[in-house]
């Protein structure tokens, strides 16, 4: 069934953080339901508008540390290209940012 990705550790950890923030907001909205609020972002948002964005951004964070995987190791004259779990702990620390402050 879900043969058609390639499935390592790191696409399996985020994918199950992703479904655990999910189920965390589900619980969150029905025990305290949320309120439109301005932060940095150009517009009043929800928690769950923030999270949706910020699941856009850590997205697209790791999308972009693995196409320039390659131009890494160049630019730093590294021996390998570096970990995904680097771009990981950079998307969550994104997306709190955003779920905080935005």
């Amino acid at each position: 069934m879900f043969s058609w990705m390639a499935w390592t550790t790191p696409v399996a950890v985020f994918f199950v953080c992703i479904a655990l923030m999910l189920v965390g907001m589900t619980w969150w909205e029905i025990k305290s339901p949320t309120t439109l609020r301005k932060g940095w972002l150009p517009m009043a948002t929800t928690r769950g508008d923030r999270l949706f964005m910020g699941l856009l951004l850590a997205a697209y964070i790791n999308l972009a540390w693995v196409g320039l995987g390659e131009k890494m190791v160049q630019w730093f004259a590294l021996a390998e290209e570096p970990s995904v779990w680097i771009s990981f702990g950079l998307s969550m620390l994104v997306l709190a940012i955003v779920m905080r402050k935005g």
